[in-house]
């Protein structure tokens, strides 16, 4: 190797190690106040690492102090069933503009390319005024927004589609010919290709309600029960008690981080296949 390349490379090290300190040093900042005692809050600027490591914040979250539990298994039940609605919706509205002809499928196509570029908190008001005449705020607000994720999902077909786009039809039209229905073909030839896409589609899914501030609050508006993590944590940090409730909030981000991490560790191969694969053909 030259030098002049053994200088590149140095200084391409060099300088990704110093993006990726600065990119995970709020992480880092967050994960040391989570074990600083409410207690022992000095301001984040003071200090990142706790004199006194402390696990106070995380048995805050476990106690019956507060309702911390109950929010989390409300996020985790939207995140689920969101994630088998919405990969089966995705799934099959992809594999229908993919691999059947029928009239006015370019226009509905484009019709779904253009209202997908409108932001969907346009429609909030007039959302929520429908979710209430059917009980499905406040007190209903989860089965509610399970029912706004799951809703348009049909229109994120793209990048499933233009994996699909990639099988050969050669496959479904050898199926066909020994016998093979339409939803054979699909559930037996091609899904068990479409691994990487179908992953990748159920954790984009998974992701959405799991972070989902604004419509979340908007929806469970003023009842605490039906709240997810990031609108209950949210008023921890809006209390008097700022400085104490934010080592609790830290500690409660810790733990919103731990399923999600864990799934892109996991799927992460399959996850980069469903993005470049899904990319080749629109």
């Amino acid at each position: 190797m030259s030098a002049k390349r053994k200088f590149t490379n140095i200084v391409s090290y060099i300088v990704l190690i110093l993006i990726s300190i600065i990119w995970l040093f709020p992480f880092f900042g967050i994960l040391m106040t989570s074990f600083r005692s409410y207690k022992d809050y000095g301001g984040l600027t003071n200090y990142v690492i706790p004199k006194h490591f402390s696990l106070d914040n995380y048995k805050f979250l476990f106690s019956n102090k507060t309702k911390f539990l109950q929010w989390y298994g409300n996020t985790l039940i939207i995140a689920i069933f969101v994630t088998l609605l919405q990969t089966l919706v995705v799934v099959c509205v992809a594999y229908i503009l993919s691999r059947m002809r029928f009239k006015l499928r370019n226009l509905l196509m484009r019709t779904w390319l253009i209202l997908g570029m409108f932001p969907g908190f346009l429609t909030m008001i007039c959302m929520y005024f429908l979710l209430k005449q059917f009980g499905l705020t406040q007190s209903g607000a989860i089965p509610g927004l399970i029912l706004v994720y799951v809703a348009s999902s049909g229109m994120g077909y793209y990048v499933c589609k233009g994996f699909f786009d990639t099988i050969p039809k050669s496959l479904d039209e050898a199926a066909i010919i020994d016998g093979a229905t339409r939803s054979q073909v699909m559930f037996k030839v091609i899904l068990p290709l479409s691994k990487p896409i179908i992953i990748y589609t159920a954790l984009t899914a998974f992701m959405a309600p799991w972070c989902d501030y604004i419509f979340a609050s908007y929806i469970a508006f003023g009842h605490e029960s039906s709240y997810n993590v990031a609108v209950a944590m949210t008023r921890w940090v809006w209390t008097n008690d700022y400085q104490g409730y934010f080592t609790r909030f830290c500690a409660g981000g810790v733990l919103i981080a731990v399923p999600v991490t864990l799934l892109f560790m996991a799927l992460q191969r399959y996850y980069v296949e469903g993005v470049t694969g899904g990319a080749v053909k629109g």
